[in-house]
């Protein structure tokens, strides 16, 4: 059974708010077509795994900015979390622990947090 931590509600703050960006540019991505830039697309049957890909018009400018900020704050957040305070106090296989627990913690219910 994982041990239980006193996380502090900045860091568990960080890490919700880094769990909600990561799920926003997947499904940005999702979306997006396959090439940034136009792109006449292609077939190659002769690949020894047959491939192609559709004509695409590439990213739009607001597409691109909404990456770069998403990924932007990707970084802030990952770098907020991991240059944490709380840290500190932790060392070895307790700090890999407590590193893992944190990052799945949303996904478990407390009794103060309902499941979803």
């Amino acid at each position: 059974m994982a041990r239980a931590y006193d996380f502090p509600e900045d860091l568990l703050t960080a890490q919700e708010e880094l769990h909600q960006v990561v799920h926003a540019l997947r499904a940005l991505y999702d979306r997006l077509p396959w090439s940034v830039e136009p792109h006449p697309g292609f077939h190659d049957p002769e690949y020894w795994r047959p491939r192609q890909r559709p004509a695409t018009d590439g990213w739009s400018e607001e597409d691109r900015a909404e990456v770069h900020r998403l990924r932007a704050q990707q970084q802030e957040l990952s770098i907020k979390i991991v240059t944490h305070p709380f840290w500190t106090k932790l060392e070895g296989l307790d700090l890999v622990t407590a590193r893992t627990v944190l990052k799945y913690v949303h996904d478990t219910p407390t009794a103060d947090r309902p499941a979803a």
